[in-house]
Protein backbone atom coordinates (compact mmCIF):
# COMPACT_ATOMS: atom_id res chain seq x y z
CA UNK A 1 0.00 0.00 0.00
CA UNK A 2 1.29 3.22 -1.02
CA UNK A 3 2.97 5.21 1.95
CA UNK A 4 1.26 8.64 2.63
CA UNK A 5 2.61 11.99 3.87
CA UNK A 6 -0.26 14.08 2.58
CA UNK A 7 0.59 16.63 0.56
CA UNK A 8 -2.72 18.74 0.64
CA UNK A 9 -4.72 19.72 3.74
CA UNK A 10 -8.21 20.52 3.71
CA UNK A 11 -10.74 23.10 5.97
CA UNK A 12 -14.09 23.55 6.24
CA UNK A 13 -15.18 19.99 7.24
CA UNK A 14 -16.85 21.25 10.56
CA UNK A 15 -20.16 22.64 10.81
CA UNK A 16 -20.59 26.15 9.44
CA UNK A 17 -22.01 28.68 11.33
CA UNK A 18 -26.00 28.89 9.98
CA UNK A 19 -25.66 25.26 8.46
CA UNK A 20 -28.65 24.00 10.88
CA UNK A 21 -30.62 23.00 7.76
CA UNK A 22 -28.07 21.05 6.38
CA UNK A 23 -27.21 17.58 7.09
CA UNK A 24 -23.19 16.85 7.17
CA UNK A 25 -22.57 13.01 6.16
CA UNK A 26 -19.42 11.38 5.59
CA UNK A 27 -17.58 8.03 5.03
CA UNK A 28 -14.11 6.99 3.93
CA UNK A 29 -13.05 3.27 1.78
CA UNK A 30 -9.92 1.73 0.63
CA UNK A 31 -8.72 1.29 -2.99
CA UNK A 32 -6.22 1.73 -5.48
CA UNK A 33 -3.72 1.68 -2.18
CA UNK A 34 -5.22 4.72 -0.71
CA UNK A 35 -7.87 5.98 1.49
CA UNK A 36 -10.84 7.88 -0.37
CA UNK A 37 -13.09 10.20 2.04
CA UNK A 38 -16.53 11.79 1.16
CA UNK A 39 -17.85 14.59 2.74
CA UNK A 40 -21.87 15.85 1.83
CA UNK A 41 -24.15 18.50 2.60
CA UNK A 42 -27.29 18.21 2.30
CA UNK A 43 -30.84 19.38 3.18
CA UNK A 44 -32.21 15.76 3.04
CA UNK A 45 -29.84 13.74 5.67
CA UNK A 46 -30.73 10.01 4.19
CA UNK A 47 -30.43 11.02 0.54
CA UNK A 48 -26.85 12.61 1.89
CA UNK A 49 -26.09 9.42 3.68
CA UNK A 50 -27.21 7.22 0.52
CA UNK A 51 -25.29 9.50 -1.95
CA UNK A 52 -22.22 8.86 0.23
CA UNK A 53 -22.18 5.12 0.04
CA UNK A 54 -22.85 5.14 -3.24
CA UNK A 55 -19.91 7.23 -3.96
CA UNK A 56 -17.78 5.24 -1.88
CA UNK A 57 -18.99 2.03 -3.84
CA UNK A 58 -17.91 3.30 -7.36
CA UNK A 59 -14.24 3.45 -5.95
CA UNK A 60 -14.47 0.04 -4.70
CA UNK A 61 -15.95 -0.91 -8.25
CA UNK A 62 -13.02 0.78 -9.98
CA UNK A 63 -10.45 -0.76 -7.57
CA UNK A 64 -11.46 -4.15 -8.96
CA UNK A 65 -10.96 -2.62 -12.54
CA UNK A 66 -7.60 -1.26 -11.92
CA UNK A 67 -5.68 -2.10 -9.16
CA UNK A 68 -2.78 -3.65 -9.90
CA UNK A 69 -2.43 -4.72 -6.14
CA UNK A 70 -5.52 -7.21 -6.57
CA UNK A 71 -4.77 -10.18 -9.73
CA UNK A 72 -8.21 -10.48 -10.16
CA UNK A 73 -8.82 -7.23 -11.48
CA UNK A 74 -9.07 -6.21 -15.15
CA UNK A 75 -6.00 -4.71 -15.55
CA UNK A 76 -3.88 -7.09 -14.10
CA UNK A 77 -5.38 -9.71 -16.24
CA UNK A 78 -4.52 -7.19 -19.00
CA UNK A 79 -0.68 -7.15 -17.36
CA UNK A 80 -0.95 -11.28 -17.21
CA UNK A 81 -1.96 -11.84 -20.86
CA UNK A 82 -1.73 -9.22 -23.15
CA UNK A 83 1.84 -9.94 -23.83
CA UNK A 84 0.97 -13.43 -25.48
CA UNK A 85 -2.46 -12.44 -27.15
CA UNK A 86 -4.62 -8.99 -27.55
CA UNK A 87 -6.60 -8.99 -24.38
CA UNK A 88 -10.59 -8.10 -25.02
CA UNK A 89 -11.41 -5.17 -22.29
CA UNK A 90 -14.67 -3.42 -21.18
CA UNK A 91 -15.64 -0.19 -22.83
CA UNK A 92 -14.63 1.67 -19.90
CA UNK A 93 -11.25 0.72 -19.58
CA UNK A 94 -10.24 0.54 -22.82
CA UNK A 95 -11.47 4.58 -23.16
CA UNK A 96 -9.27 4.91 -20.49
CA UNK A 97 -6.27 3.55 -22.11
CA UNK A 98 -7.30 5.31 -25.11
CA UNK A 99 -6.86 8.91 -23.54
CA UNK A 100 -3.42 7.82 -21.35
CA UNK A 101 -2.33 7.37 -25.00
CA UNK A 102 -3.39 10.88 -25.71
CA UNK A 103 -1.60 12.27 -22.62
CA UNK A 104 1.79 10.81 -23.25
CA UNK A 105 1.92 12.03 -26.46
CA UNK A 106 0.66 15.64 -25.20
CA UNK A 107 3.42 15.16 -22.58
CA UNK A 108 5.81 14.42 -24.73
CA UNK A 109 6.30 11.00 -22.79
CA UNK A 110 6.39 11.88 -19.13
CA UNK A 111 3.12 10.90 -18.57
CA UNK A 112 3.51 7.08 -19.22
CA UNK A 113 0.68 4.70 -17.98
CA UNK A 114 3.90 1.69 -18.92
CA UNK A 115 6.10 3.16 -16.19
CA UNK A 116 5.50 0.01 -13.70
CA UNK A 117 8.83 -1.71 -14.17
CA UNK A 118 10.73 1.17 -13.29
CA UNK A 119 8.47 1.31 -10.16
CA UNK A 120 9.43 -2.23 -9.30
CA UNK A 121 13.21 -1.45 -9.96
CA UNK A 122 13.12 1.38 -7.49
CA UNK A 123 11.52 -0.25 -4.47
CA UNK A 124 8.51 1.88 -5.00
CA UNK A 125 6.06 -0.39 -5.92
CA UNK A 126 4.58 -1.19 -2.59
CA UNK A 127 7.59 -0.05 -0.42
CA UNK A 128 9.52 2.84 0.15
CA UNK A 129 12.56 3.03 -2.46
CA UNK A 130 15.77 2.13 -2.67
CA UNK A 131 18.74 2.44 -4.93
CA UNK A 132 19.01 0.10 -7.67
CA UNK A 133 21.53 -1.08 -9.68
CA UNK A 134 22.27 0.30 -12.95
CA UNK A 135 21.71 -2.88 -15.08
CA UNK A 136 18.75 -3.41 -13.30
CA UNK A 137 17.46 0.62 -14.25
CA UNK A 138 18.76 -0.37 -17.49
CA UNK A 139 16.42 -3.70 -17.91
CA UNK A 140 13.41 -1.60 -16.56
CA UNK A 141 13.59 1.34 -18.76
CA UNK A 142 13.24 -1.34 -21.84
CA UNK A 143 10.14 -2.57 -21.13
CA UNK A 144 8.39 0.56 -20.60
CA UNK A 145 7.14 2.96 -23.73
CA UNK A 146 3.20 3.79 -24.32
CA UNK A 147 3.89 2.75 -27.81
CA UNK A 148 4.45 -0.91 -26.71
CA UNK A 149 0.71 -0.55 -25.67
CA UNK A 150 -1.35 -1.35 -29.12
CA UNK A 151 -5.21 -0.58 -28.63
CA UNK A 152 -7.48 -2.45 -31.24
CA UNK A 153 -10.69 0.17 -31.18
CA UNK A 154 -12.68 -2.27 -33.44
CA UNK A 155 -12.07 -5.32 -31.64
CA UNK A 156 -11.95 -3.39 -28.37
CA UNK A 157 -8.69 -4.97 -27.34
CA UNK A 158 -5.09 -4.17 -25.82
CA UNK A 159 -1.72 -6.12 -27.17
CA UNK A 160 1.85 -5.79 -25.25
CA UNK A 161 4.54 -5.87 -28.16
CA UNK A 162 7.04 -7.08 -25.93
CA UNK A 163 7.00 -9.25 -23.00
CA UNK A 164 7.84 -7.64 -19.75
CA UNK A 165 5.37 -4.29 -20.81
CA UNK A 166 3.18 -3.68 -17.59
CA UNK A 167 0.46 -1.39 -17.03
CA UNK A 168 0.71 0.86 -14.10
CA UNK A 169 -2.78 2.91 -12.72
CA UNK A 170 -0.87 5.22 -10.34
CA UNK A 171 -0.75 7.97 -12.22
CA UNK A 172 -4.14 8.34 -12.98
CA UNK A 173 -6.86 6.02 -11.46
CA UNK A 174 -7.09 8.26 -8.32
CA UNK A 175 -8.08 11.22 -10.54
CA UNK A 176 -10.83 8.88 -12.94
CA UNK A 177 -12.43 7.65 -9.81
CA UNK A 178 -12.50 11.05 -7.71
CA UNK A 179 -14.59 12.08 -11.26
CA UNK A 180 -16.67 9.12 -11.21
CA UNK A 181 -17.46 9.27 -7.71
CA UNK A 182 -18.33 13.04 -8.25
CA UNK A 183 -20.76 12.24 -11.24
CA UNK A 184 -22.74 10.07 -8.79
CA UNK A 185 -22.79 12.44 -6.10
CA UNK A 186 -24.66 15.03 -9.09
CA UNK A 187 -27.30 12.10 -10.03
CA UNK A 188 -27.93 11.61 -6.80
CA UNK A 189 -29.07 15.45 -6.74
CA UNK A 190 -25.95 16.58 -4.14
CA UNK A 191 -24.57 19.98 -4.71
CA UNK A 192 -22.32 20.19 -2.34
CA UNK A 193 -19.61 18.00 -1.47
CA UNK A 194 -15.66 17.23 -1.25
CA UNK A 195 -14.27 13.87 -2.35
CA UNK A 196 -10.35 13.13 -1.71
CA UNK A 197 -8.28 10.39 -3.26
CA UNK A 198 -5.29 10.01 -0.35
CA UNK A 199 -5.49 14.14 0.22
CA UNK A 200 -3.31 14.36 -3.37
CA UNK A 201 -5.88 14.74 -5.68
CA UNK A 202 -9.28 16.54 -4.21
CA UNK A 203 -12.61 17.79 -6.36
CA UNK A 204 -14.73 20.59 -4.71
CA UNK A 205 -18.04 20.37 -5.90
CA UNK A 206 -20.21 23.59 -5.34
CA UNK A 207 -19.77 25.12 -1.67
CA UNK A 208 -20.34 23.80 1.83
CA UNK A 209 -23.07 26.25 4.00
CA UNK A 210 -22.77 30.40 3.91
CA UNK A 211 -18.65 29.56 2.15
CA UNK A 212 -18.08 30.93 -1.04
CA UNK A 213 -16.08 27.39 -1.67
CA UNK A 214 -13.75 24.47 -0.58
CA UNK A 215 -10.69 25.76 1.03
CA UNK A 216 -7.62 23.48 0.45
CA UNK A 217 -4.34 24.35 1.61
CA UNK A 218 -1.24 23.57 -0.38
CA UNK A 219 1.71 22.25 1.87
CA UNK A 220 5.20 24.08 1.94
CA UNK A 221 7.53 21.26 0.69
CA UNK A 222 10.38 22.29 2.39
CA UNK A 223 8.41 22.16 5.81
CA UNK A 224 5.34 20.05 5.57
CA UNK A 225 3.66 21.62 8.92
CA UNK A 226 3.13 24.41 6.87
CA UNK A 227 1.32 25.55 4.35
CA UNK A 228 2.46 27.31 1.02
CA UNK A 229 -0.82 28.87 -0.07
CA UNK A 230 -4.46 28.65 0.43
CA UNK A 231 -7.18 28.37 -2.57
CA UNK A 232 -10.92 28.10 -2.14
CA UNK A 233 -12.41 25.78 -4.69
CA UNK A 234 -15.97 25.24 -6.31
CA UNK A 235 -16.66 23.28 -9.28
CA UNK A 236 -12.95 22.41 -9.26
CA UNK A 237 -10.15 19.71 -9.09
CA UNK A 238 -6.92 20.03 -7.31
CA UNK A 239 -4.04 17.52 -7.44
CA UNK A 240 -0.70 17.84 -5.74
CA UNK A 241 3.00 16.20 -7.06
CA UNK A 242 5.64 16.41 -4.27
CA UNK A 243 9.31 14.47 -3.17
CA UNK A 244 7.90 14.25 0.50
CA UNK A 245 5.45 11.81 -0.73
CA UNK A 246 7.28 8.52 -0.87
CA UNK A 247 11.30 8.94 -0.66
CA UNK A 248 14.67 7.53 -0.09
CA UNK A 249 18.04 9.29 0.88
CA UNK A 250 20.61 8.30 -1.03
CA UNK A 251 24.33 9.47 -2.43
CA UNK A 252 23.47 12.86 -0.15
CA UNK A 253 20.02 13.37 -2.37
CA UNK A 254 16.25 13.05 -2.43
CA UNK A 255 14.99 10.40 -4.90
CA UNK A 256 11.25 10.05 -4.81
CA UNK A 257 8.93 8.05 -6.42
CA UNK A 258 7.63 10.55 -9.05
CA UNK A 259 9.48 9.06 -12.40
CA UNK A 260 10.72 9.98 -15.28
CA UNK A 261 9.74 7.40 -17.97
CA UNK A 262 12.78 8.74 -20.51
CA UNK A 263 15.35 8.33 -18.50
CA UNK A 264 14.79 5.36 -15.82
CA UNK A 265 15.55 8.00 -12.90
CA UNK A 266 13.81 9.83 -10.66
CA UNK A 267 12.85 13.12 -11.82
CA UNK A 268 15.00 15.81 -10.11
CA UNK A 269 14.79 19.81 -9.81
CA UNK A 270 11.24 19.81 -8.64
CA UNK A 271 10.46 19.84 -5.51
CA UNK A 272 5.73 19.97 -5.43
CA UNK A 273 3.85 21.01 -8.64
CA UNK A 274 -0.09 21.32 -7.72
CA UNK A 275 -2.72 21.66 -10.77
CA UNK A 276 -6.33 23.14 -10.55
CA UNK A 277 -8.25 21.94 -13.14
CA UNK A 278 -11.95 21.42 -14.09
CA UNK A 279 -11.42 17.79 -13.68
CA UNK A 280 -9.42 15.32 -11.84
CA UNK A 281 -8.19 13.18 -14.13
CA UNK A 282 -6.39 16.05 -15.57
CA UNK A 283 -4.63 17.92 -12.72
CA UNK A 284 -3.94 13.77 -11.44
CA UNK A 285 -2.33 13.55 -14.72
CA UNK A 286 -0.73 16.95 -15.35
CA UNK A 287 1.17 17.23 -11.98
CA UNK A 288 3.53 14.80 -13.20
CA UNK A 289 4.78 15.95 -16.26
CA UNK A 290 4.87 19.45 -15.10
CA UNK A 291 6.81 18.39 -12.81
CA UNK A 292 9.05 16.09 -14.70
CA UNK A 293 9.81 18.35 -17.02
CA UNK A 294 9.87 21.85 -14.95
CA UNK A 295 8.65 24.92 -14.70
CA UNK A 296 9.93 26.70 -18.06
CA UNK A 297 8.26 23.65 -20.01
CA UNK A 298 5.19 23.72 -18.02
CA UNK A 299 4.86 27.74 -18.28
CA UNK A 300 5.18 27.10 -22.27
CA UNK A 301 2.42 24.38 -22.36
CA UNK A 302 0.61 25.38 -19.57
CA UNK A 303 -3.50 25.16 -20.25
CA UNK A 304 -5.80 27.81 -20.15
CA UNK A 305 -8.02 26.40 -17.77
CA UNK A 306 -5.61 25.22 -15.50
CA UNK A 307 -3.81 27.30 -12.78
CA UNK A 308 -0.70 25.76 -11.34
CA UNK A 309 1.21 26.29 -8.01
CA UNK A 310 5.18 25.02 -9.01
CA UNK A 311 8.06 24.67 -6.34
CA UNK A 312 11.64 24.10 -7.35
CA UNK A 313 14.73 22.94 -6.01
CA UNK A 314 16.35 25.93 -5.66
CA UNK A 315 17.03 28.16 -3.19
CA UNK A 316 16.26 31.75 -5.03
CA UNK A 317 13.22 30.51 -6.51
CA UNK A 318 9.93 30.21 -3.78
CA UNK A 319 6.81 28.51 -4.51
CA UNK A 320 4.84 30.84 -6.81
CA UNK A 321 1.69 30.63 -9.08
CA UNK A 322 2.64 30.54 -12.61
CA UNK A 323 1.23 33.20 -14.68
Amino acid sequence: MKHLVLPLLFAGLLSPAGAANLVRAEGTADAMGTAFSVVVWDEDGGRAESAVAAALDEARRLDEMLSNYRQTSELSQVNRLAAKEPVRVTDELFQLLAACTEYSRASEGTFDITVGPLMKAWGFYGGAGHFPDPAEIRGALGHVGYRKVVLDPEARTVRFTEDGAELDPGGIGKGYAVDRMIAILKESGVESALVSAGSSSIYALGAPPNEPGWKVAIRDPRDTTKSAATVTLKDQSISTSGNYERFFLAEGKTWSHIMDPRSGYPAMGTLSVSVIAPRTIDSEVWAKPYYIQGRQWTARHLRKEFRVFFCEDKAESPCAWLQ
